[in-house]
């Protein structure tokens, strides 16, 4: 049986080696961003409205994870979405979609356990009770199952084929209005 449950700052990094374990498991990163990776997360729990929802197995274990923060000027993935979605779309849609967002930092389940409606579960909980208008997210833009359970719960596409700086792989920004709206004949937390 897998539970969720809520984790803060304190916890998500003494449990990060655990965190990891999820994360590369789930996305398959090449072994020498891991540590990247790291510090990122550690950088990401002190930000402001910090929130973390782990899926566990009975023993405790987490199988999955999503956690994110209120986005504001100054930290790196805001800013450089800001300035995209800003020369893109316009100002006032850079200011509507992230004056006020949550962003949704990681979102991943060990594939053990994918398809069991477990991510819906977490993004759902996540979310849930946020003071933010909107909440934002990034993910390869192409058909992957995690875009089609973001499009599935309202998120819209607001940037695709973008590649952040540095980068290479090309990306889609989705958002939507909060609260999230529960899909018509599913349960807000399948």
């Amino acid at each position: 049986m897998i539970g969720l449950r809520r984790v803060g700052p304190a916890e998500f990094t003494a449990r990060l080696d655990a965190v990891l374990a999820v994360y590369t498991a789930a996305m398959r990163p090449p072994k020498d961003q891991v540590p990247g990776r790291r510090t990122i997360m550690e950088n990401h729990s002190v930000q402001p409205g910090f929130s973390c929802v782990f899926a566990e197995d009975a023993a405790g274990t987490p199988v999955g994870l999503a956690y994110g923060f209120h986005g504001v000027p100054g930290q790196w993935w805001h800013d450089v979405v800001m300035r995209a979605l800003a020369d893109r779309n316009g100002e006032g849609s850079a200011r509507g979609w992230l004056g006020d967002a949550f962003d949704l930092a990681e979102v991943h389940v060990h594939p053990d356990h994918q398809g069991r409606g477990i991510g819906r579960a977490m993004v759902v909980a996540v979310c849930g009770g946020r003071p933010e208008r909107t909440a934002v997210l990034s993910t390869r833009d192409r058909p992957t199952t995690a875009r089609h359970l973001y499009h599935s719960m309202g998120f819209v596409d607001l940037l695709t084929r973008f590649v952040f700086p540095g980068g290479h792989e090309r990306y889609a920004i989705l958002g939507t209005v909060l609260p999230l709206k529960p899909m018509a004949g599913r349960p807000a937390d399948a």
